[in-house]
């Protein structure tokens, strides 16, 4: 991916060690990798999820939790500048589709944290994974999920990093089109609302990879990292390394084909009307 000559995002906010970027910019966390995992754990070894979750969450919410200090340099480190890089690109697409229809696209802010960090959707925590919350418009991430995503799930290279930060951004869109808003709540099984979300977030991360690509700084190889991240983290796959079966009446994000398919749909057509997951028959 050919981001270092492209611009940065101002909305990018670094709590990694107190440091931070100054910029402008009650839900549920929406979209992180992480809470799968978590839930995922608890059906295992038969603890209640949310019990771990109430763990994770920890105390008051009100305040914001000083991380611990980070080794690199909040400041000018490569993994914000390719966050910044990427946000900015996700703000110059949706910028023009929504101009397009006669919208104004309001970007969300990128927020860096390292292990915890106080969100208006309650405690973020690094176990979670990325995630967006609805409360502040904010997309946060710690970046040691990357490592895991190259490590544990197998799936490196920086387009793979990227399609995270879009899908998450795609949750944003879902926020701003009042999506989300009409949904009736069910959050886990094969054809839930929850899984219809996500599958649309990919669908949306697809289009910004479209646009990307128009503006040739998708290079040969990315969109095969992006698939194969979106494979990796598919339910079904996740229930098959951690528990060694499949449940899809516990599905919150889609499997691996379904994640892959709408990514590749909206990479192919460009077009949110394409990305109607909420009432295809068929996912």
């Amino acid at each position: 991916m050919l981001w270092r000559g492209g611009r940065r995002s101002d909305n990018v906010e670094d709590r990694r060690g107190g440091g931070g970027f100054s910029g402008g910019g009650g839900g549920i966390k929406v979209g992180g990798v992480g809470l799968v995992i978590i839930l995922l754990v608890g059906w295992f070894f038969g603890v209640d999820p949310s019990a771990l979750l109430s763990q994770i969450e920890g105390g008051s919410v009100g305040g914001y939790e000083e991380p611990a200090s980070v080794g690199t340099s909040p400041q000018d480190d490569e993994g914000k500048q390719f966050v910044s890089a990427v946000l900015a690109d996700t703000e110059d697409t949706w910028s023009e589709i929504f101009r397009q229809n006669g919208k104004t696209y309001q970007p969300p802010r990128l927020v860096l944290f390292s292990g915890r960090t106080a969100t208006a959707c309650g405690t973020g925590a690094a176990a979670m994974g990325p995630f967006y919350c609805p409360g502040d418009s904010k997309v946060y991430i710690d970046l040691s999920f990357y490592d895991e995503l190259r490590r544990r799930f197998q799936a490196p290279g920086d387009f793979a990093q990227a399609y995270v930060i879009a899908h998450e951004v795609g949750h944003h869109v879902q926020h701003l089109l009042g999506i989300t808003d009409r949904l009736s709540g069910s959050e886990s099984g094969a054809d839930s609302d929850s899984v219809r979300v996500e599958l649309q977030a990919d669908c949306f991360a697809g289009i910004w990879a479209y646009h990307a690509n128009e503006r040739k700084i998708v290079e040969p190889g990315d969109v095969e990292e992006a698939l194969n991240a979106a494979s990796a983290i598919g339910d079904d796959r996740l229930q098959e390394q951690s528990q060694g079966t499949v449940v899809p009446d516990s599905f919150t994000h889609g499997t691996s084909a379904q994640r892959v398919r709408w990514f590749k749909r909206g990479m192919e057509r460009g077009d949110v009307n394409a990305c109607d997951t909420l009432n295809a028959k068929s996912l």
